[in-house]
């Protein structure tokens, strides 16, 4: 039986693929509010500001390809049974070939009913046509089956993480727990380590200086750079 690994990444994952980070200076909060893009009041507000933002980051990153780390972690699954615990929305992790991903904040190239957010039977995949020259720019008031209007779907700031109970069940087989590119200060996702087992190896790759706990090692690199070091050390 193939070794259990579970890998949470970050923002920081998908540097290396050109996609900026949210949080740090120069990231995309800078730019755009972060409360009125990524939380239900502001969609309440204004659904035409929040939808226009996402129809731009798609339209922005449509050519975006995934980096050596995701490719690498991909090609894990060759000796491992992998699963990818993601706080990411882009689907870097799923174009790399990787088989088993959770989204724990919901995936950009996605709608979904403003009403009954997480019933798939709503949910509308992008590129879509007749949405724009590309299939990504959804049309203002534009509405899902239910007959809401169609919103990102993308757990906003405040609202239940739906995909938290399967990630803690995964997380509690883990073999071997790598965190990539994330600062562990956004929870719940931060919590995921709790659930591992004792004695289980935990990696952490970030390049920046992180107050890690004795058991984590620390490795202060790149995503790439760090998933080959940590395919060298298992």
């Amino acid at each position: 039986m193939k070794k259990k690994i579970v890998v949470l990444t970050g923002a920081g994952m998908s540097v290396e693929s050109g996609l900026s980070t949210f949080r740090d200076a120069g990231g995309l909060w800078d730019n755009y509010p972060v409360e009125r893009v990524a939380t239900h009041e502001g969609w309440e507000a204004n659904p035409d500001y929040v939808n226009d933002f996402y129809n731009m980051l798609r339209v922005k990153y449509k050519d975006v390809q995934p980096c050596e780390g995701h490719k690498l972690l991909a090609e894990m699954e060759k000796d491992y049974d992998v699963t990818i615990v993601t706080q990411n929305v882009d689907a870097l992790h799923e174009a790399a070939g990787s088989t088993k991903v959770i989204h724990l904040h919901g995936e950009m190239m996605k709608m979904c009913s403003s009403r009954d957010v997480d019933n798939p039977r709503y949910h509308v995949s992008l590129p879509h046509e007749g949405f724009g020259e590309t299939g990504l720019e959804v049309p203002h008031g534009e509405k899902a089956g239910d007959g809401s209007l169609l919103r990102p779907y993308i757990v906003f700031f405040g609202e239940n993480v739906p995909n938290m109970y399967d990630a803690a069940q995964v997380a509690q087989q883990a073999d071997i727990f790598i965190i990539i590119g994330t600062s562990l200060n956004v929870y719940p996702a931060a919590g995921l380590v709790q659930y591992v087992k004792p004695g289980t190896p935990i990696y952490l790759i970030d390049p920046k200086p992180v107050t890690a706990k004795a058991n984590v090692t620390h490795l202060q690199c790149g995503a790439s750079e760090g998933v080959r070091k940590v395919m060298e050390k298992i």
